[in-house]
């Protein structure tokens, strides 16, 4: 079944390779690419396997022998066999991590297998996440576990099918090889599978493949393991706007600087364009490193990511990120941030003056372009474009904020709203809107204290006394978070849930109005009502998605396979291929329908919840529990 794919592997051919033998942890200057061989692991067998994302190397449903597929890729994409013409390799880069220069980072678990010509033509990179030590590994081991697999495998797949622009994943490999991993850092180790991801992409070159050209950092000291290489720059240059930009470099084959002005200008707009598509959806990177920016704009680097389920601003979706640094809004300015590092590490091919010049006209002006033009088609506004709407839009998110809705599921909910609804379809639909919203009981969970009294107390009395001291152990932004979570908190005691609700209509009726009065103004502009309603609809529903990669459902996910049964991954992949529509073969879990829909393990999972929810639902209470490091 694998024998069909054609390698040319020019990423190889066209950057320097390190000609070292050696293995294990270890500098490599002066290359892009050191080789390597994946390690073997104990009885690998698939978990999964995306058919639209193996599609793009030519691979088909395999119609004859389905078992004997998946044996083979499970054989070849755990690593266990190397492919015909795969030439295994890992990728040296640094990266600004947490806004500190960290040096030397590289592959440290994936590996470049080689890339596969397309049926039509395209290239595709390929990879293997999880498959042993590289030069890069540094303490580490370089495999990956099944959960954080899964959880990359799923939400490739479901931000391709979102529409937003991603890499891939074509299989899930898992094994009995085991590794230890202490999850939450908390003392408590455990044995877990090592699993394997194949990765697909046009490349997987990021921002800090160029930094690794970096004299020392004037904070860290650290610097990249190829200082004064500017002929590597220069080539990198040079195969990354031949191969990804072929139109940039047409265009300006005779001038580098105008080239290279260009280039950047490219990436500055597909990278502003990219987060405000992850804006739109809810979706939270968690680690924006350097090293984990795509340099074709692509959502990259799957690991601490979180869908926003209650609408929260200030959401963190990583449980390591202690300062925020990469909260829900903060992840406009980081990916500026990190494109300014971007074109620092282009000096001297793109003087620093052109480059920040580019990055100060383009960025905020495509992300606001794009975002607002994304947040029309949310809300239906397909006729006129508006000043107003912007506002509208911010209206809408703070009637969200203050009422706790889920992001997903008001949005969902608007496309049935109607200019002409009579009253007690209204209060019908103001129904369903406010079952989007908070309960008490969540709220109590997601404001509830989170430090001891007498530590806050002491950090209280510190910031006081001794300011210096308490700037290098807290910050004031988490001590008023704590305090204004205290005093929310204090309210909730005395709040009934007919006191919510109450608040809630009133909040969403004051919103509806102003929305109404936006709608009813599409509808004057047009001749035929009818048929502006139907494009309505068929917008709406086509930019806001049903279904999401939830914590709570990739984690059901996750539990049942880690007791052997893959059929909730397969069953969640399915749905997430089809996120704007109700799948034909997923008709919503009943309670009554419970023991017919799922499986004893994944059932088992969801048992604390009550009764299986359906996969639109939002989370239950026991997914605030949930934490992603």
């Amino acid at each position: 079944w694998l024998g069909a794919l054609r390698f040319d592997n020019l990423a190889l051919r066209s950057l320097p390779v390190d000609a070292s033998e050696e293995g294990g942890p270890r500098a490599v200057p002066g290359a892009c690419f050191a080789r390597v061989r994946p390690s073997p692991l104990h009885n690998p067998r698939l978990v999964a396997m995306s058919l639209p994302a193996l599609a793009l190397l030519g691979l088909e449903a395999p119609a004859a022998d389905p078992e004997a597929a998946e044996a083979e890729a499970a054989l070849y994409f755990s690593g266990n066999r190397v492919l015909p013409g795969a030439e295994p390799a890992a990728h040296c880069y640094c990266g600004h991590q947490f806004g500190s220069f960290a040096g030397q980072l590289g592959d440290g678990a994936a590996m470049y297998l080689g890339e596969v010509l397309g049926p039509r033509g395209e290239r595709w990179e390929i990879q293997l996440k999880g498959a042993g030590v590289t030069p890069f590994s540094r303490q580490a081991d370089g495999r990956k576990v099944l959960r954080s697999s899964i959880r990359e495998f799923l939400c490739s797949e479901a931000m391709f099918h979102l529409g937003i622009p991603t890499t891939r994943a074509g299989t899930c490999v898992t094994s009995d090889s085991k590794v230890i991993r202490d999850i939450f850092y908390d003392g408590n180790p455990k044995n877990e599978r090592c699993t394997v991801v194949l990765r697909i992409a046009s490349t997987f070159l990021r921002f800090g493949s160029f930094e690794i050209f970096k004299p020392p950092d004037e904070y860290t000291g650290r610097k990249g393991p190829s200082v004064n290489r500017n002929d590597i720059r220069i080539q990198m240059l040079d195969y990354v706007i031949s191969t990804f930009y072929p139109e940039i470099q047409e265009a300006y084959s005779d001038n580098s600087i105008q080239r290279n002005a260009a280039f950047f200008k490219e990436i500055t707009k597909r990278t502003a364009r990219l987060v405000a598509e992850w804006q739109c959806v809810g979706f939270c990177h968690g680690v924006l490193n350097t090293d984990n920016m795509s340099i074709v704009g692509l959502t990259i680097d799957y690991g601490p990511f979180g869908f926003m389920d209650r609408y929260d601003p200030e959401h963190i979706c990583n449980g390591s990120d202690n300062t925020g640094r990469y909260a829900y809004n903060k992840q406009p300015e980081i990916c500026k941030w990190n494109l300014g590092k971007l074109a620092e590490a282009l000096v001297p091919e793109l003087p620093l003056e052109i480059s920040e010049l580019i990055l100060e006209e383009e960025y905020d002006a495509e992300f606001e372009k794009h975002y607002l033009q994304k947040m029309r088609k949310k809300l239906g506004l397909i006729q006129l474009e508006l000043e107003e709407d912007s506002k509208l839009v911010s209206e809408l998110l703070e009637t969200m904020h203050l009422t706790g809705g889920d992001f997903t599921n008001i949005f969902y909910l608007l496309s049935s709203f109607s200019v002409e609804i009579d009253p007690s379809k209204f209060e019908d639909f103001l129904e369903k809107l406010t079952s989007q919203c908070a309960s008490v009981e969540e709220l109590k969970v997601a404001f509830k204290p989170q430090m001891d009294p007498r530590q806050l107390s002491m950090m209280l009395m510190l910031a006081q006394s001794n300011p210096q001291l308490f700037a290098l152990i807290g910050t004031k932004a988490n001590i008023n978070k704590e305090l204004e979570r205290i005093d929310q908190f204090s309210k909730l005691q005395q709040l009934t849930a007919a006191d919510l609700l109450s608040r809630n209509k009133r909040h969403w009726k004051e919103w509806l109005e102003k929305y109404r009065v936006r709608l009813q103004k599409e509808i004057e502009s047009v001749d035929d009502a009818a048929a502006w309603n139907t494009d309505h609809v068929k917008v709406m529903n086509s930019n806001n998605p049903k279904y999401i990669l939830r914590n709570y459902i990739a984690q059901n996910a996750i539990e049942a396979a880690e007791n052997g049964d893959f059929s909730e991954v397969r069953n969640v992949l399915k749905l997430l291929e089809h996120p704007f529509q109700e799948a034909e073969d997923f008709r919503e879990v009943k309670e009554e329908a419970e023991e017919e829909r799922a499986t004893a393990t994944a059932a088992a999972c969801a048992e604390e919840s009550g009764s299986r929810l359906p996969y639109c639902s939002k989370p239950p209470l026991w997914a605030s529990e949930l934490c992603v490091t």
